[in-house]
């Protein structure tokens, strides 16, 4: 397996454990703000699932493009933030098409 092959899973799942978030958020609200219990009992266990495959996905990746540990926990801890899933999906992808590009130059 190749960087470029672990850049696609890693793509799909900072776009899911995104939106998983703003859902969870939503739930959340709904939980403590209005006493709607149900929603957050469903999404909260299916979101935390989706995080711990997003967490693999972006060690496989680091590891294959052979990020330093501080980037690698960083792009982990983008999906505890909501939206930065999002920004940093972006930032990462860019940077590997980059490492690419680069190394067929070479």
């Amino acid at each position: 397996m190749t960087v470029e092959s672990a850049l696609k899973p890693f793509r799909v799942m900072a776009y899911i454990v995104g939106v998983m978030l703003l859902v969870l958020t939503v739930c959340i609200v709904l939980r403590y703000g209005f006493g709607i219990e149900g929603p957050s009992k469903i999404v909260s266990p299916i979101h935390g699932f989706l995080y711990m495959v997003y967490l693999v996905t972006a060690m496989n990746l680091g590891m294959k493009a052979r990020w330093t540990w501080q980037y690698i926990l960083g792009v982990m801890l983008a999906g505890t933030v909501p939206l930065l899933s999002f920004v940093f999906e972006r930032k990462v992808t860019r940077r590997v098409e980059g490492e690419i590009a680069e190394a067929a130059a070479a």
